[in-house]
């Protein structure tokens, strides 16, 4: 009668299989595990890693902006740094090319940030945006009247205002040509006036649609042609504020 073979003390089970040493994966536990094979590998992480930072901390300036947790002028500066971060890291074609869009980077990374990702499609601070909004709100906690434009002020809006439409009629089609302008120009109004004037909201639309453009990706003709339209009819609309 032969034996059964005997078991190893350290698997006491009712079943006869040995573990075969050909079979088991050679791990070496005090070896470091490398996350990429390459020094531009390990830098497109980094930067993916710096995005997935921006959007979480821009998603929480959001609500506590909108929580009056933080003064309008830090918010403004803050959320300011944090898209031209966001713009800077993905001017890397390679970052670029792997991020893809905020929609696809949220579900790659299981990510919501409804806040952060409004603020990236407008990339304004809302107090530029929508400073009659901003303005109400610091009116709730603490009135403060707003001081008349100085002359200099309404100066340098005109100017932004004729600086952008000269830039349309030298056929500047481009966004990395007409987007800076336009920011400019928003920024200028919004010192001389928070008012909801007409065609105000035409600024803003095309600030959004120049920044889901590529960076050297251009409007066409036509679109053109309806973006100066559109920038006469504001700045009409502005100048009608003055009088």
């Amino acid at each position: 009668m032969t034996a059964s073979p005997r078991q190893p003390p350290y698997a006491p089970t009712p079943h006869s299989y040995l573990p075969n040493p050909t079979l088991t994966a050679k791990i070496n536990l005090d070896e470091e595990v490398k996350l990429s094979n390459s020094a531009g590998e390990r830098d497109l992480y980094d930067s993916l890693a710096e995005i997935y930072s921006i959007i979480i901390t821009l998603d929480g300036l959001e609500k506590a902006y909108i929580k009056d947790s933080i003064p309008e002028a830090d918010y403004t500066k803050l959320c300011n740094r944090l898209l031209n971060q966001y713009k800077s890291i993905l001017k890397d074609e390679t970052v670029s090319r792997e991020y893809v869009d905020i929609e696809s980077f949220k579900k790659k990374w299981d990510i919501e940030c409804p806040r952060a990702t409004e603020r990236l499609r407008v990339n304004l601070p809302v107090t530029i945006a929508e400073p009659s909004t901003s303005q109400h709100r610091s009116s709730n906690s603490s009135p403060q009247p707003r001081q008349a434009a100085t002359g200099s002020q309404i100066l340098l809006a005109t100017e932004n205002f004729i600086t952008f439409l000269d830039a349309l009629r030298l056929n500047m089609f481009s966004k990395d040509a007409l987007h800076p302008l336009l920011s400019e120009v928003i920024q200028a109004v919004n010192l001389v006036t928070t008012a909801d004037f007409e065609n105000r909201g035409k600024i803003i639309s095309w600030l959004i649609r120049l920044n889901g453009m590529k960076a050297t990706e251009e409007l066409g003709e036509e679109e053109a042609r309806q973006l100066t339209f559109d920038m006469e009819a504001a700045y009409a609309g502005f100048k009608a504020t003055l009088n």
